[in-house]
């Protein structure tokens, strides 16, 4: 089966209406990030089919989630999730965050080359990033613990935004850490289609007495 065709069933297995030209910057997308990384050693993934189960639906598995137009991707690394929903939802304007040359170069390339108008690529730390205006959607994929995002990426979230987390098991002793200035909205298992490991996305807001 082609990529491009797997990214289709993939896509309809999750039930994420994605027009044609999504597709095409989908498949294009993978492309770049295996020729890339073949030089930069973006991803442990390297096969592609591999990539499009481990990376664009994987990614594109939170799209339901995303609400309100601003959207920041705290350690996009090589642009995951940010790049694929960034895609599906080109509506919304995203902020790709990450601290590594590299990494930030890919990104900016690939956003150039994707014609991707809904995206900005800022090198920084995300303790020291200070955007003008909050964003509506803090989502993280490789991110350490939710401590640490709270801590770190929690002052970015708008007081009535949300943060989503992307983590693998049932984060028990996380959710037992988490700070009580936040709420725990709901934690959601991620079916990604031909991916057996365990995914499930932790939902967090500010809590209303922090939004004050």
């Amino acid at each position: 089966m082609s990529i491009k065709q797997s990214i289709i069933d993939g896509s309809e297995q999750l039930g994420i209406p994605l027009s044609s030209r999504a597709i095409e910057q989908l498949t294009a997308y993978l492309a770049l990030l295996e020729r890339w990384n073949r030089a930069y050693n973006l991803t442990a993934v390297r096969d592609p089919e591999a990539m499009v189960v481990r990376h664009v639906l994987d990614s594109l598995s939170i799209w339901p989630w995303i609400e309100g137009p601003c959207v920041l991707d705290v350690g996009s690394g090589a642009g995951l999730p940010g790049i694929p929903l960034a895609i599906a939802r080109p509506e919304c304007g995203f902020c790709l965050l990450d601290s590594n040359g590299k990494r930030t170069r890919f990104l900016i390339q690939a956003t150039a080359e994707l014609h991707l108008k809904n995206i900005e690529v800022v090198r920084s730390r995300v303790e020291d990033y200070r955007p003008t205006t909050l964003f509506d959607n803090v989502v993280s994929r490789a991110f350490s613990t939710l401590a640490d995002l709270l801590a770190d990426a929690g002052r970015l979230c708008a007081p009535e935004g949300q943060l989503l987390a992307m983590k693998g098991v049932f984060p028990d002793e996380e959710l037992a850490r988490l700070p009580p200035d936040y709420i725990l909205v709901g934690v959601y298992p991620l079916h990604i289609p031909g991916l057996e490991a365990e995914r499930h996305l932790v939902h967090l807001a500010p809590a209303p007495a922090s939004r004050d």
